[in-house]
């Protein structure tokens, strides 16, 4: 497995760990109507599993990049130029 592969993944667990500590903590406040000890252990897990889930975002961000290399003409091209490096890139 390739460095694409492992970044896709790691992304997708930290995109599922955000939703889920935003679905606790919202489901948490919804089933106790007010905010108590519950809710806010719901909050503090809620911090980490955002923090983890950005961590995990930003690796495989850039685990795509090193997969794909840092050196593309799309970075440094401007106007015509960009869109023949584009049309060149997408046609089949």
């Amino acid at each position: 497995m390739n460095f694409l592969f492992w970044g896709l993944t790691i992304s997708v667990i930290g995109k599922v760990l955000l939703a889920a500590g935003v679905l606790i903590a919202h489901s948490g406040i919804a089933h106790e109507m007010r905010i108590d000890k519950t809710v806010l252990k719901g909050f503090k897990i809620e911090r980490i599993l955002t923090l983890v889930g950005i961590v995990l975002i930003v690796f495989g961000y850039l685990m795509e990049i090193y997969f794909y290399g840092f050196a593309t003409t799309l970075l440094t091209c401007f106007g015509a130029e960009c869109m023949a490096s584009l049309s060149g890139a997408v046609s089949p």
